[in-house]
Parts: structure tokens; C-alpha cells; sequence
């Protein structure tokens, strides 16, 4: 993945190096001695310079106080954060993606409720989306600061191949499958999709889910009511899915292409596919590896279309509203105040916002888009801006939103869905087998 653009998987895709291992053995939670706040976030470009420079900004301006940052991998930090939080020794500052952690952290006591707090704090409530706060809330409360940058799930199409074969982008769910037979006998692969990842054929089922129910059967999901998966939606949402992969709506050998390697992207680039649902960092990826395919005009994009009599708003996004800064339960109260005043000045701020307009990414302030005049990017990310903002519901990505458990037999079974090893009711049962867990 390129570096130019926060990709949450390329964030979940790293790996421990033998630096990163000894590190992590050497430093512990409390972090430089004269340290008055701590936060642990992941490494690497762009994330780890522009969380650098925010630090950096606050303890100058600061100078009676200091927030000692440390970071890491996506997976040593993972666990050390995991290890940390279990023995009452966390950092001050938490980063995280919310969802399904962020509720085993609040089930546990581990993590400071922030819902007075941003009560009595609405002016910094009323700068981030309003969106962001549903991956922030667990109970009705809130225990997490939205911060950094949000990730809109979008179709893109190759305009260049619909030229070619007299073809207009999709409108509804009865457009996408009329256009399938249409560039099969054109020779071209109707959508890209790297399904050995799994994660990608995911994005397929959450949007399709939301347009024909709305947000209501995922919620409940989440909520851990029982049989939630059970709705009439999901058996539709899942037939769907099958028709499509049976009709050869996706490329051949699909299964074995891999996201990580953005061999999808490719496909959409070079025209040998005519469409594909990807995140919102997918633009930066072909950018940067299409040769001219973006600066030619030749890329298009749009949110996912509605399906005929479907419930859902068609404004809804999936994706990631964004990142998460939690404050532990555990910090001394001094602390707990330097986390709440580097929440309310720095995070918030023109500085921390054009860190992530120059990296390709869409800050998660309400009045960004005034930024993006200065960026190459910037018709795209006024795009992804209005597509987040005035999103009715914009829903965290399932397997962020699930606990662990649950996540992990979502994936196992959605990779069994698109290969036809399951049907779809076997798919709900399964699924309904690990609510809660």
C-alpha cells in the first residue's frame, strides 16, 4: 500500500519487524519518566508523522506539561496495548478504531466515560462529524474522541471501458446486473475484487445489507440481540451476492487475488475490469500506480447505488467514520486532564487537518473542505467529504464493529459464501451462533 494515503487496512496489514519486537521489549507503559500523559498509536507513514507533529505542537505549547507519545506495529501493538489494558496499566491515551474493542474495553472498566465531558464541551463535539460518534458510543454513552481521518467505502468505474462499450454507471441494484452480461461479452470483468482477503467481499454484503434494509439489522446485530442475523433482509442481501458471483459479476479467479498487493487495483486501471467497490484510499493507489489513468479523467466514482425497494437511505455509508482516541480509567487525574486538553486544541486545529489534506485524506472536521482548494486531491476529497458529512448513517466496517470472536467467523464465512461452500442460511446460522461472543 502507498504511503500517500491512510489505508485502514494498510494499517491492519503490517507486520512486526525485529526492531519493533526489541522495542517493544524495552519500553514500558508509563513512557519517559517526567512524562505527564502517554499515547500509544501505530507507526508508519503518514499516520505516525502527523500524530508526531500533533504531540509536538501540544508540548510546545505546553511547556508545564508533556505528552510522551510511543509507537508501534498494527500487531505488537495490538497485543501490548491488549497486555497493558488486562493489568490496569494502559497508557493515557488509547488509539483504537472503536467499535467491538472499544466495548470490551468500556465492559471492562478500562476506559474513561466522555459523555459529560463532550456535553460540556460542544464546541468540540459540533467541529467533528456527527457521524463519527456511532463507533465512539457503547451503552449511549460516549468513550472515545473521534479524531484523524474518515474513510468513505465508494463504486469506482473505469470510464475509458464504459466508453467502449456504450455503457452509463449504475444507477440501482437492476443496473449493475444489466451492465454484468454486458461487459462479459465485451471481454471485461463487469467488477475488480481481490476476494482472497476477504475483508473486500465484505464491503459487498454491508452496502448491499444497508440498501435494502437500512442500518436497523446491523445495529441489532451489534446490540447482540438474538438471531439479529436471522432478518429476511440478510437472506435477500446474501442471495443477491450469489446471483451476482454466479452470473460472473466479478473477475475470474477472484479468490485468489489479493487486496494487500492492490492487484484489484490494477484491474481497474488497465481496464481488464469496468468497476469495483474499494475504500476511499483506493483513489490515492491508482494515482499513484495508474500511470494517467486519474490525471486523464479516466476514473469515476460514486456512492453505491440504491436497490429497487430497498429501505435504506441511499446517502448511508459504510467504511470507517473514523479513529479513536480513548482515555484510561486507570491515568491519574492530572493526566486525564492533559488527554482532554490535547483532545480540544491541537486534534482540532488547521495544522492537524492539513497533515492529513496533504496525505490524500479527509479530516474529520466539520469545515475541512475549505482546505482542499491547495490539494491536487481536492475534487475527491470534497467527494468523500460530502459523501461522509451528510451521510444519514455512516456504519463502521462489521469487522471492526464485532468483537474479535465474531469478527473472525464473519470472515471465515463470508471467504465460504463467495466460493458457494455455504448457503446463505447456513451463513445466518453461523453468524448467529457468535452474537455476543
Amino acid at each position: 500500500m502507498i504511503s500517500t494515503g491512510l489505508s485502514r487496512r494498510h494499517l491492519l496489514g503490517l507486520t512486526a519487524g525485529a526492531g519493533v519486537a526489541a522495542a517493544l521489549a524495552a519500553c514500558g507503559s508509563s513512557g519517559p519518566g517526567d512524562a505527564t500523559a502517554t499515547y500509544w498509536s501505530l507507526s508508519g507513514p503518514p499516520g505516525e508523522q502527523a500524530r508526531q507533529a500533533a504531540v509536538d505542537r501540544f508540548n510546545k505549547a505546553n511547556p508545564d506539561t508533556t505528552i510522551a507519545p510511543q509507537f508501534f506495529q498494527n500487531d505488537p501493538f495490538k497485543q501490548k496495548i491488549k497486555a497493558a489494558i488486562g493489568a490496569g496499566d494502559a497508557p493515557t491515551m488509547i488509539w483504537g478504531w472503536g467499535g467491538g474493542t472499544l466495548k470490551s474495553y468500556v465492559e471492562a472498566g478500562q476506559v474513561e466515560d466522555l459523555t459529560d465531558w463532550f456535553t460540556q464541551n460542544a464546541e468540540v463535539k459540533n467541529k467533528l462529524f456527527p457521524t463519527s460518534f456511532g463507533a465512539a458510543t457503547v451503552n449511549g454513552k460516549i468513550w472515545a474522541m473521534p479524531h484523524e481521518t474518515v474513510q468513505p467505502i465508494l463504486l469506482y468505474w473505469n470510464k475509458k471501458v464504459f466508453e467502449q462499450v456504450k455503457a452509463e454507471p449504475p444507477q440501482s441494484w437492476g443496473d449493475i446486473m444489466a451492465l454484468v452480461p454486458k461487459f462479459n461479452a465485451a471481454g471485461i470483468a463487469p467488477f475488480a475484487l481481490g476476494g482472497q482477503s476477504r475483508w473486500t467481499n465484505m464491503m459487498w454484503l454491508e452496502l448491499l445489507l444497508d440498501r435494502i434494509a437500512g442500518s436497523e439489522v446491523f445495529d441489532r446485530v451489534f446490540a447482540g440481540e438474538a438471531g439479529a442475523w436471522s432478518d429476511p433482509a440478510v437472506l435477500d442481501m446474501l442471495g443477491k451476492v450469489q446471483q451476482l458471483i454466479t452470473e460472473n459479476g466479478f473477475i475470474n479467479g477472484f479468490s485468489s487475488i489479493t487486496a494487500d498487493s492492490n492487484a484489484d487495483q490494477a484491474l481497474l486501471y488497465t481496464g481488464k475490469a469496468a468497476m469495483m467497490v474499494h475504500g476511499s484510499w483506493s483513489y490515492g493507489i491508482q494515482e499513484a500506480q495508474g500511470g494517467d489513468f486519474v490525471k486523464s479523467g479516466g476514473l469515476g466514482y460514486m456512492n453505491f447505488p440504491p436497490v429497487e425497494g430497498g429501505k435504506g437511505d441511499p446517502s448511508n455509508q459504510v467504511g470507517n467514520p473514523g479513529h479513536y482516541l480513548s482515555i484510561s480509567s486507570k491515568a491519574t487525574p492530572e493526566a486525564k486532564e492533559v488527554a482532554k486538553k490535547f483532545f480540544s486544541t491541537v486534534l482540532l486545529d488547521d495544522a492537524e487537518q492539513n497533515e492529513w489534506i496533504t496525505s490524500g485524506n479527509v479530516p474529520i472536521i466539520q469545515g475541512s473542505d475549505k482546505l482542499y482548494d491547495t490539494s491536487p486531491k481536492g475534487q475527491f476529497l470534497k467527494f468523500c467529504y460530502d459523501t461522509s458529512v451528510n451521510a444519514k448513517v455512516f456504519a463502521q466496517s462489521w469487522d471492526q464493529a464485532l468483537s474479535p470472536t465474531a469478527a473472525t467467523t464473519l470472515l471465515e464465512n463470508i471467504a465460504k459464501l463467495f466460493q458457494n461452500q455455504i448457503s446463505p442460511q447456513q451463513w445466518v446460522d453461523n453468524m448467529n451462533a457468535v452474537i455476543g461472543k
